[in-house]
């Protein structure tokens, strides 16, 4: 096989599916070469060679010469990398301008008519599910806190505030603006001072000792009617891994959370700002 291990690892989390890893190593290990050639050195069947040389040109990432038969040019890595770079940034701006159009349009109205007939047949118990992957969790946090109306209660971890603090910020602090309450009980630790720094001039912080209270998870509350709850470590599993259930359940978040966060907070000890 051409290129290590750790290099086609390297190449597959940029993108590159396994027919354009081996023959972009193949054409980069010849400099220059017919499909054939790289079909063969590749051991890529040649009837996917052509169209596979095809994408990798249209990423940036192969020359094609137009002779015959054609043949395929292999250009420096980082320029090809920065090329793949670029086309990315272009396509990524496309996209979020087509979305951006198709919001300020009245096709927009369309949507929420058929989201409301969805509604209307679902109750608000059944809009739950698990959710798996960082990303995935961190949009969906995002999406619930941006909906509050009145409060938010928190129960995470260390690495969880700083979560918070990273990727939440923003939003919290105009949440707190427009007078939603907003409630966090966590573990205190060196890894978090600067999170607890800035997230209590936002909202209310409390410490969760373990004399008091041997708990240790993540669960979060907005206005008594959704939450999210953590089924997972993300200490111990690959962020690709972590897990959270969430639920739009009314009865689930007030009645059975709700008291929950209630008993953390008041076994918890006041942080000063």
């Amino acid at each position: 096989m051409i290129g290590s291990s750790e290099l086609m690892d390297a190449l597959k989390g940029i993108g590159l599916n396994l027919y354009e890893r081996k023959l972009w190593a193949a054409l980069l290990a010849k400099g220059t070469a017919t499909a054939g050639e790289l079909s063969g050195i590749a051991n890529v069947p040649r009837s996917r060679t052509y169209d596979v040389l095809q994408t990798l040109a249209d990423k940036g990432f192969v020359v094609i010469q137009t002779s015959k038969p054609l043949r395929y040019v292999a250009i420096p890595p980082a320029e090809a990398l920065e090329k793949a770079k670029k086309r990315l940034r272009e396509k990524f701006k496309e996209m979020e301008d087509k979305i951006d159009r198709l919001k300020g349009s009245a096709l927009i109205k369309e949507l929420n008519n058929l989201h409301g007939q969805g509604l209307k047949l679902v109750s608000l118990e059944e809009m739950t599910g698990a959710l798996k992957g960082k990303y995935s969790v961190l949009q969906q946090m995002d999406s619930m806190f941006r909906n509050a109306s009145s409060s938010i209660n928190i129960v995470t971890t260390p690495a969880g505030l700083n979560d918070l603090f990273e990727n939440h910020i923003s939003i919290l602090k105009k949440l707190n603006e427009k007078g939603v309450k907003i409630k966090i009980a966590t573990k205190i630790d060196k890894r978090s001072s600067d999170a607890i720094k800035a997230l209590s001039g936002i909202a209310e912080v409390r410490n969760i000792t373990t004399d008091e209270l041997p708990l240790s998870g993540r669960f979060y509350v907005v206005d008594g009617q959704q939450l999210m709850m953590g089924l997972s470590d993300p200490e111990l599993v690959h962020s690709s891994q972590d897990m959270m259930f969430w639920t739009r359940s009314e009865h689930a978040a007030k009645n059975m959370i709700e008291p929950l966060f209630d008993l953390v907070w008041k076994k918890s000890k006041p942080v000063k700002k």
